[in-house]
């Protein structure tokens, strides 16, 4: 095998999720929710979607397993239900809870946010 080909077998990353996911770059805003209050309106923009959640990009960090609401355009919020049936729409946005954060080195933040679905709405303020 050439060193051509044994570097671009390297460079193949194997994916590990079982749902797909579909590219979406597009601007969002969101709140990070509290049971007493909302908090500002912050921006960012999306990455890609799928039915477990989505991966966006955010200037301001926020904690680890706070719930987001994120005020998508039309198409996005569209894409977002037709992929996860059972996703909380809630005001033109969909809640999610951020399951990772990763720092860029633009000092903005890339977040794993997984989406919160209509079982398990009435458990958001309940923690």
């Amino acid at each position: 095998m050439s060193n051509k080909s044994k570097n671009t077998n390297a460079n193949i990353n194997t994916e590990r999720r079982s749902v797909v996911r579909v590219t979406c770059q597009t601007p969002l805003t969101f709140k990070v929710c509290k049971e007493e209050t909302v908090s500002i309106i912050l921006q960012g923009y999306t990455h890609d979607i799928s039915r477990d959640g989505l991966r966006c990009t955010i200037a301001e960090k926020v904690p680890l397993g706070c719930t987001l609401w994120l005020k998508l355009d039309t198409d996005a919020l569209i894409l977002c239900e037709e992929v996860e049936k059972r996703a909380v729409i809630l005001q033109h946005g969909i809640l999610g809870k951020v399951i990772w954060i990763e720092k860029q080195d633009d000092g903005n933040y890339d977040i794993g946010l997984q989406f919160i679905v209509r079982e398990e709405k009435n458990h958001v303020h309940s923690k």
